[in-house]
């Protein structure tokens, strides 16, 4: 690569080539916690001469730390224009992938994966993809498609114990339906993996790796230099001379910094690949035996290599801390991340939150510092993590090497706990790291360490209740005595960064207790006559969720020879995989082209070249209640106050300056209200055994689609016409806005979508005023226009599902009859409330507006029913699924709006879900395991759903088609639909090719544009297939006409004859298709009305293990069935219904939106906004049919039955609130215990003088406690402090 003036030149290669412009590998948040932008690394060894290869995310590679590297992407590993790889087919024809764009980043994380273990495991495939988020599939595609690659097993997968998953209990459902298949593709197909065909690492690296006259590399940019050392003491020299310069290794933790926080450094100094580096052996002091990892070029991912084979190799009892390190290893980051940070630069960043630094200093580590003025030796203690001046480094320093001492002792455990949002992946929320030493043949401590993170600025260590705890017994008192006095030395303040105080203190002495409860196992398991093991029922305690490969069947009714039915591979799947689908950021650059960037901060900056208000703005700035360009004053967090257009993406960002506002204005409403009533309800209310009153939460979710919100607006030179690409769900609406914004006819306006990656609604509203801010500056401007968010600022401005606040008033009879239900419904429609037929008050703050989520308003809502029915259960002793029975409509019935409607369906899926789940063996499973089990708890829960299809407003429902026929034969489609990922495209196609009786090879569809088909409606409400497939019909229809004559004179004839034919006879070959749609409507005034074309039914089951004492989850096992009618593509459907449960279930259970309390969002990536990943979904997925997202709050309210069982246990009142979403939070805290009464009283008493004196047991149950009250009385009076019991 050529370099600027004393600069080396920058030798590495990508895909086997120097220069190379590839757009296959996909952006999305710019910070390693996506891995879709995954790439292959691959270096060489000049010393062991082996080449390795592992996953990075290009995202935070700096280019100058290539040198010498071969760098894979997408491209590199297969093309449609030459070989597709295994890796690629596989994927695309099992069906993982849906809108695309995250499928090159899990392409290139199996084929590492491949490229180093050729026959992986199944859990290595799961692990491999646990950096990899995708928000379509559902993961179960992705990783059944790498599963292929595994030796294969001689039994099902499914089951584990020799048996098929067809014998028992779907076999008897599949002999029942006819025509029902659970292969979704033919693995005869795929094309075998030859390691033999893979890319030869360049000779010309090799040569350069070997080169024994290495010396210092310098690459000199326009404002910083990168310095790369020859050898160590080069090192020390430039450390020396530029002691504030980073030393930049994997870079995961600079690079963060420089793009979200603003650093800025002239000089980086990289020392990546320096042999003194990357060493690893054991050592003898004469006292103990050490492991010395050179360790300032040693990955995590080398790391946990090194210690796997430490393990193996030594005993058990001297490896306490490798484990412990081991067990966070597995869980931190993903696998990219793995291999490109470091465990030097880990230790010496010192982040609050780090697993692995407390670990060390509670395995007593030390770290070796050296410089050109000699070396030292530090303890990695607590003074070090908690960044005292007296054991900081000094800036000339480096780490040179960590010693990890081997446990001296038998008595010495050491463990390390954690807990996070979601199992991997994800930072801690509190972690504690522990070790204690015993004095021989005793339980008398002698030594002792607590470490704590996230629980302030700096990793915190509990040295004063260690010491007062020094000489004490193991027993229960010490346990009790630590937790009170390590709840008093780590303090959380009320405003802490982060939230969640009282649970974060909840878990600083729930993870001690665990700890406590390891050391008396190992005790027991020591000497267990004189060290008694726990009790059994507290055992559950001990371990954590196991990560386990998930598996799962789908099943699914098929056709004949038509192509109509079947499991037809995403029309582009191949593409998809081979990173050659285009996106709007991947097209050409263009002659003369700006980028745009919200915001601005002065036009003197480099590269800028204008400046966009509302003053630019020729036509209505504010049209339809949105303002394009705050004029005046901003009304909400995130308006768009002006753009800048820059000659870069760079320049525009640099340039750019984000807003800050705001206040929130109470009681006000965006909308009338409306209600629908049917009967008396107050008269109802007088004659109800029983009244129950409540109310349910449902916070908001963010889309969090792959590809951020992308506009391309190219001005014409005439007439002013305008040219926007860009990914929408709603062309019309861009063209209406551009149109209004620019003051010219829509017909002036072409909006061109071909696909993008990921919409769920979010891409229905906010395009529109995007896409008119970006015309706007096209206009002014006279150049193209790009206009992609970074994700921080889409998540800002776009918003998302609406928040939602129910309360209820239900009457009902004793044997769970409801007989009266008043429901009102609340809804956060930030500043401004999109038409909407949803009946609920929108109440106006000054966010962004929210907006469409799939369900749109569905799943909130419904949720509301769901918690009223359970709570109508709890009071009349009744199981929920047997009071959801007792309500459930049983024949033909009308809604509360009086639409008609037959419940068979729904009672069908709803019977066949109690049986093939075996619901009542797996509760009667579960209450077992609860009686067993204290501190972990199993629930369960079915939850029927008749979903609401399409808008209630007619002229939503129409759709028109244009189809070509070419003198060829080959057939153009276009319709107003757009590509979004469920493969509308494809399904347009089969039915194209039902119609017309021709092969679906002859059938293209490129693109929906507004010149071809005016006037399409959104693409949303489930609704696409169904009515842009009734328009493809009726044109097919039509031109089969124009056809009949000619094939009726021609019945043996080809397809391209008959063509041919009508060509010659002046038969028009081309045609357009409408269809008017359902005729839905709905009356408010008389609250009546068709509102709805037709409704789909369903039922889920979801079972789930809760841990009580921190509050996580593992969903372990979910089925679903549904009544969809006949599927066009059961693959992509199915596809469709995994995805959207998936979705659903992290809506209900750890997504979660955190704003400032002036509205700021704090979420605004994936490191702070949790979806689920691989590891995250059902151990065992059984699918049937096409589900909404509502059914996963089975999830939620088999959380809600595990915690219930927890409470009963506790002697806790049985009804409770459990709002959306469960969160580990709120799961803990409402498993009411000695802990969180613990916390809830000294926190209460936190500088009150006096002292409290408190006692946790774990001998007896917490419910026995209860009733006695020794678990909340004083047992010390002291200055008359009230010590009441706390409300549960």
């Amino acid at each position: 690569m050529p370099s600027l003036p004393h600069s080396d030149e920058l030798i590495f290669f990508v895909n086997g080539r120097k220069v190379i412009r590839l757009t296959g590998t996909k952006y999305f948040c710019g910070g390693g916690g996506c891995g879709a932008c995954t790439v292959m690394m691959s270096r060489y060894n000049s010393t062991t001469k082996a080449i390795h290869h592992y996953p990075a995310t290009a995202c935070l590679v700096p280019i100058c730390s290539l040198y010498g590297a071969a760098v894979t992407t997408v491209e590199g590993v297969g093309s449609i224009k030459t070989r597709i790889h295994p890796v690629q087919e596989r994927l695309a024809k099992c069906h993982g992938m849906q809108c695309g764009f995250c499928s090159p980043g899990m392409v290139m994380s199996i084929y590492t994966l491949l490229r180093n273990h050729q026959e992986p495991t199944p859990e290595q495939i799961t692990k491999a993809l646990a950096g990899n988020l995708c928000r379509c599939t559902g993961y179960r595609p992705i990783v059944e498609s790498g599963k292929t690659f595994c030796v294969e097993s001689t039994v099902c997968e499914l089951k584990g114990s020799g048996k098929c998953c067809m014998d028992q209990e779907y076999g008897s459902l599949v002999n029942r339906w006819e025509k029902m298949c659970t292969k979704l593709y033919n693995e005869d197909e795929f094309q075998p993996l030859d390691p033999s065909q893979e890319p030869i690492f360049p000779s010309e690296l090799i040569r350069t790796a070997e080169d024994p006259n290495k010396r210092r590399l310098t690459f000199q940019g326009e404002r910083t230099t990168w310095i790369t050392p020859a050898t160590l003491n080069d090192l020390l020299e430039l450390k020396a001379n530029f002691p504030k310069g980073p030393l930049v290794m994997g870079n995961t933790e600079l690079g963060p910094s420089i793009k979200f926080k603003n650093e800025f450094h002239p000089v980086f100094i990289s020392p990546l690949g320096l042999p003194e580096l990357h060493f690893v052996n054991t050592t003898d002091d004469g006292k103990h035996l050490l492991f010395q990892i050179r360790c300032a070029g040693y990955s995590l991912a080398q790391l946990n290599d090194a210690l796997h084979f430490i393990v193996l190799e030594q005993p058990k009892e001297e490896t306490k801390t490798h484990r412990a390190l081991l067990k966070h290893l597995r869980t931190l980051a993903g696998a990219q991340i793995r291999n490109m940070a470091t465990l030097g630069g880990h230790v010496v960043s010192r982040p609050n939150f780090s697993d692995l630094n407390p670990i060390l200093a509670a395995g007593n580590a030390a770290i070796n510092l050296i410089s050109k003025e000699g070396q030292q030796q530090i303890p990695l203690n607590g003074p070090f993590l908690e960044r005292s001046p007296e054991a900081d480094l000094k800036s000339e320093e480096i780490v040179s090497s960590v010693y990890i001492p081997y446990s001296a002792q038998s008595r010495h455990f050491v463990f390390g706990l954690r807990m996070a949002q979601r199992q991997e992946n994800a930072f801690a929320i509190v972690n504690a790291e522990m070790s204690v030493k015993f004095e021989d043949g005793t339980n008398t401590i002698k030594e002792l360490q607590m470490f704590y993170g996230s629980v302030g600025p700096t990793t915190v260590s509990a040295s004063q209740t260690c010491k007062q705890l020094i000489g004490r017994q193991w027993d229960n008192q010490m346990l009790s005595d630590a937790c009170r006095w390590v709840l008093d030395e780590i303090y959380i303040p009320p405003a802490a960064e982060g939230g969640m105080v009282e649970y974060r203190r909840t878990l600083i002495i729930s993870l001690l207790f665990k700890f406590y409860l390891k050391v008396r196992r190992g005790l027991d398991q020591m000497d267990p006559q004189k060290f008694p093991n726990i009790p059994e029922k507290f055992m559950s305690a001990l371990e954590d969720f196991p990560i386990e490969t998930r598996q799962g069947i789908q099943m699914f009714q098929v056709g004949g020879q038509d192509p109509v039915g079947h499991p037809v591979m995403h029309q582009s799947a191949i593409k998809h995989t081979t990173g050659e689908a285009v996106y709007i950021d991947d097209m050409p650059c263009i002659d003369q082209e700006l980028f745009l960037a919200p915001i601005t901060k002065a036009l003197a900056l480099p590269g800028v070249v204008d400046v966009i208000t509302a003053e630019d703005v020729p036509g209505d700035n504010n049209y339809q209640g949105e303002i394009f360009c705050a004029q005046n004053e901003v009304i909400c967090m995130g308006q768009v106050v002006g753009t800048v257009a820059a000659d870069t993406y760079a320049h525009a960002r640099e340039a750019a300056k984000k807003p800050r506002i705001i206040t929130i204005e109470h009681n006000l409403f965006l909308s009338d209200e409306k209600k629908i009533e049917q009967g008396n309800v107050e008269q109802a209310f007088k004659y109800v055994d029983q009244i129950i009153k409540g109310e349910v939460h449902v916070e908001e979710q963010e889309h969090l689609y792959m590809e951020t919100s992308p506009i391309l607006a190219l001005p014409k030179e005439e007439d002013k016409e305008m040219v926007l690409h860009l990914g929408t769900q709603y062309p019309t609406r861009v063209q209406e806005y551009v149109a209004a914004a620019l003051n010219v006819p829509r017909n002036r306006i072409t909006c061109r979508m071909k696909r993008t990656g990921g919409v769920f609604g979010g891409k229905v509203a906010k395009p529109a005023v995007l896409g008119a801010v970006s015309a706007v500056a096209a206009n002014k401007t006279g150049r193209p226009i790009w206009f992609i968010l970074e994700r921080g600022d889409d998540m800002l401005i776009t918003a998302g599902r609406h928040p939602l606040l129910g309360k209820y008033k239900i009457g009902f009879m004793n044997n769970g009859v409801i007989k009266a239900a008043d429901v009102k419904y609340y809804v956060n429609g930030g500043y401004l409330s999109y038409k909407s037929d949803n009946f609920c008050l929108a109440c106006k703050t000054n966010l962004p507006s929210n907006t469409a989520f799939r369900g749109f308003g569905f799943p909130q809502g419904t949720v509301v029913v769901e918690a009223y029915i359970i709570a109508v259960a709890s009071q009349c002793n009744l199981p929920p699924e047997e009071v959801k029975e007792i309500n459930m409509h049983k024949r033909i019935s009308k809604t509360a709006f009086k639409q008609t409607f037959n419940p068979e369906p729904l009672r069908r899926c709803w019977k066949e879900c109690l049986e093939k789940s075996s619901f009542y063996a797996r509760k009667l499973a579960a209450e077992e395991f609860n009686k067993k089990n204290y501190w972990q708890k199993r629930g369960l829960a079915i939850v029927p759903m008749k979903l609401s299809m399409g808008i209630p407003t007619a002229y939503y429902n129409q759709a028109a088609a244009l189809v070509h026929i070419y003198l060829d034969g080959s057939v153009l489609v276009t319709h107003g639909g757009c590509e979004l990922g469920q493969g509308l495209y494809t399904k347009m196609i089969q039915v194209a090719s039902h119609e017309l009786n021709i092969p679906q090879s002859y059938i293209h569809l490129s693109e929906t544009s507004t010149v071809t088909v005016p006037n399409g409606v959104l693409t949303s409400g489930s609704m696409g297939t169904d009515i842009n497939g009734k328009a493809v019909q009726n044109v097919c229809q039509t031109l089969m006409a124009h056809l009949h004559p000619i094939i009726r004179k021609n019945r043996k004839g080809k397809w391209e004859d008959w063509i041919a034919k009508a060509f010659e006879d002046s038969i028009s070959l081309s045609a357009t298709g409408y269809f008017k749609g359902y005729q839905t409507n709905m009356d408010w005034e008389k609250g009546e009305g068709n509102a709805y074309p037709y409704y789909v039914y369903g039922a889920a089951y979801s079972e789930v293990e809760v841990d009580c004492l921190t509050g996580a989850h593992k969903l372990l096992r979910t089925d679903i069935f549904m009544d969809a009618a006949f599927s066009i593509n059961p693959a992509l459907h199915i596809g469709q219904i995994e995805g959207a449960f998936i979705q659903g279930m992290g809506f209900y259970t750890i997504e979660e939106l955190k704003y400032s309390p002036e509205g700021v969002l704090y979420s605004r990536s994936p490191d702070d906004y949790k979806i689920p990943t691989v590891t995250e979904i059902p151990e065992e997925f059984y699918g049937l049919g096409e589900a909404g997202m509502f059914l996963g709050s089975s999830v939620l309210f088999a959380i809600y039955d595990a915690v219930a069982a927890a409470r009963r246990e506790r002697g806790l009142a049985k009804t409770f609130v459990l709002s959306s979403p469960a969160t580990p939070e709120m799961i803990r805290m409402t498993c009411v215990d000695q802990f969180t009464d613990m916390e809830r009283l000294l926190s209460k008493e936190k500088g009150s003088p006096g002292h409290v004196s408190y006692s946790i047991f774990f001998d007896v149950s917490y419910s026995e406690r209860r009733e006695t009250g020794s678990v909340f009385k004083c047992l010390n009076s002291f200055n008359n402090l009230d010590c009441p019991e706390p409300n549960p």
